[in-house]
This record gives structure tokens, sequence and C-alpha cells, in this order.
């Protein structure tokens, strides 16, 4: 099941030089932040396969009518909780109110905290965690490998004699029929949420792995790239 059932998330806002009042809040208050983020966050299918927890802490600033921008990850793991820890905060653009006076030139940090099912998982287990880390990081290579290939290869310029290889690359990853399905859920559930960018980033994705599962939705929803 792609969407989290079990994460808590941190729901301090810390801002350079200004007293709480001061600082921008979330209409609605923190539990409607609360609430927003557990409806949007998707948990990745990486780490929640490999029971990974952590604590991302996305910085962004935002503008008089509180729209969120310069966002990015201050400090995370480096592997796909970071990429849905930023998404889930641009997804938050709009919902801000600014109170008069703020410095908007400060950088607001939000910690989003990612906590996998304890029935499936268990306790956590640093050093199976770090290794999980490490893993996802040497497969990122491979991964490039086979989604460079296919980019190439879509613009008539890849070596084709190399094409046996990436299929084994594919295989190594795990990138089958059950992955490109899990991967195109992900995708229709950010697609739901309003979040296009998010979903053709995962629909291209699955073009630049081989398949052709996520092309009518290319076509249709995202600008040529």
């Amino acid at each position: 099941m792609l969407k989290a059932l079990y994460f808590n998330i941190a729901l301090l806002l810390f801002t350079a030089g200004y007293s709480f009042a001061q600082q921008p809040a979330f209409k609605g208050g923190t539990q409607a932040l609360n609430d927003f983020l557990k409806a949007k966050i998707i948990y990745p299918e990486y780490s929640r396969q490999n029971c990974i927890s952590g604590t991302i802490n996305v910085s962004f600033m935002v503008d008089k009518d509180g729209v969120v921008h310069d966002a990015k990850v201050q400090d995370g793991p480096g592997i796909d909780l970071d990429d849905e820890a930023l998404r889930v905060i641009k997804l938050t653009s709009g919902q801000w109110t600014v109170p008069a006076g703020y410095n908007l030139k400060t950088t607001i940090v939000q910690p989003i905290r990612f906590d996998p099912d304890p029935a499936r998982c268990g306790p956590a287990n640093i050093r199976d965690i770090q290794s999980a880390i490490a893993s996802y990081k040497a497969q990122q290579e491979l991964e490039n490998a086979v989604t460079n290939y296919y980019s190439n290869k879509y613009k008539g310029k890849a070596d084709t004699t190399k094409e046996a290889i990436i299929i084994n690359l594919k295989k190594q990853l795990g990138y089958d029929d059950d992955f490109i399905n899990d991967v195109l859920s992900q995708a229709n559930e950010k697609f739901k949420q309003g979040d296009k960018e998010g979903a053709c980033h995962d629909w291209n994705f699955i073009r630049n792995i081989g398949s052709d599962k996520a092309d009518n939705f290319i076509r249709k929803y995202c600008a040529a790239r």
C-alpha cells in the first residue's frame, strides 16, 4: 500500500530572529497542517519496503500571499524520503497566513518524521536502515544507466548492442511489472492530489525504464521532455 499509514510529523516551525506569534501559520493551525500532511504523504516505495524511518528537514520561504518558494531539503538521508518531504511542503503553497511586517527573506524549516508500519517492520534497527540507505544510493548509478539508455534510445542515439546488459540491470533493480504498477499507482495518487508535476515525474520515470504503460498519461497531461 503506497499511502503511509504510520508516520509522525514534527510540527515545529523555526525562523531566525522571530517569535512564534510573528511566524507564518498554516491556515487552520497546527492540526490542519497535520491533517493536510497525513492526507497528502505517500510513503515512498523503497523506504516503505525496507522499513526506513527518518526525519527530513525541509527549508523554504513564503511570499506575502503564503506561496512557498525556494524549498529544499536541508537535512535528510539522501533517498526517496527526501523527495516526498519536499513534494508535500510544495503542496502547502498558498495555504500560509503571513503576518504584517514579517521578513519575507526569513527561512522556515519544517521537520517531517516518517515512521513505517510497526506491525510489519517492528522496532527500528539502525544497522538495517543504514544498510538499506547505502543500497539505495548504490542503486542510483545502475538506475541512471537504465534511464540514460532508454532516454537516448527514444532519441535514436543509444547503442542498442548494449540492450541485453540494460535488461539485466532492470532485473537486478527489480523493475518488473509489479514495480511499474506500484509506481503507476503512486503517480495516479499524486495526480488526484493535484500534483501534476509529481505525477509526470513518475510517469516519465516509467517511460525511461523502457515501459510504455504511462505513455498515454504523458501524452495527455505532461509537457514534452
